[in-house]
């Protein structure tokens, strides 16, 4: 899949450590990807998906 959107890291992501995703919104969906390998595959869910995901991992 070739994308072209714009890609932003996470605002707590810190650049020492190399180990960041990064994410792009697309009209419908959201983008995934490992930002040391940013050719490799990408992750797309839809927005209600991703909205789901990241509630989720906030609250634990």
């Amino acid at each position: 899949m070739n994308l072209h959107v714009a890609w932003r890291k996470a605002s707590r992501s810190t650049s020492n450590g190399g180990e960041c995703v990064e994410v792009a919104d697309a009209s419908s969906i959201v983008a995934v990807r490992d930002s040391k390998d940013p050719d490799g595959p990408k992750l797309v869910v839809s927005r209600r998906d991703f909205r789901r995901f990241a509630e989720a991992i906030k609250t634990h």
